[in-house]
């Protein structure tokens, strides 16, 4: 089985996020998508994020009804800030037989020789890049565990959102009915 492995902050989840797992569920060789919500990014501001299990909560909210996208929390599990590559070593462990796939955005794989152990995460794992809005392509598009999918391109953002709702903007139909409700429900990024 071949598992691409989403890794995000999900500050809230939106609609681009699960049209990107959609895609890499259904347009690839991937078996499945799991979204990994993490803690804490060490490459982010952490005064952004909001409670992590509320960002757990609107995930399982956004994926219900979504077939071969899983919600997973092994990363809340391990110790913060979240290391990408401790948590590779540690699902490889506790899932021997699966081969997993790291899926990212290019803006992502422009900073990823800023990550712990990035060598190694690039000698041994596949990554599955989809293209962000003005990121050039990076250099690391030429290496073979690369592979630049024709995603489509998203300009949501998380912090468009936050920003929406901090100027009391409608955003609806940037995020799936049960977040937003969520987020008016608990009164987040007010």
């Amino acid at each position: 089985m071949k598992i691409g492995l989403f890794f995000g902050s999900f500050n809230p989840i939106h609609l681009g996020h699960l049209i990107i797992a959609n895609y890499m569920a259904n347009y690839t060789v991937l078996d499945k998508v799991w979204l990994m919500v993490s803690p804490h990014n060490p490459l982010k501001d952490k005064k952004q994020l909001i409670q992590v299990y509320d960002r757990l909560e609107m995930a399982k909210l956004a994926t219900e009804n979504c077939e071969n996208i899983e919600i997973k929390d092994d990363e809340l599990k391990l110790p913060k800030p979240s290391y990408t590559v401790d948590t590779l070593v540690y699902l490889q462990e506790k899932y021997p037989s699966i081969k997993f796939v790291l899926i990212m955005g290019e803006d992502n794989l422009q900073s990823l020789p800023k990550w712990k152990n990035y060598e190694f995460i690039l000698k041994n794992y596949e990554i599955y890049v989809y293209p962000r809005p003005n990121i050039p392509a990076s250099a690391l598009s030429q290496n073979p565990h690369i592979k630049i999918t024709k995603t489509p391109l998203m300009e949501i953002s998380s912090s468009f959102i936050r920003k929406a709702i901090k100027e009391g903007k409608n955003i609806q139909f940037f995020v799936p009915d049960k977040v937003l409700a969520f987020i008016e429900s608990k009164s987040l990024y007010q």
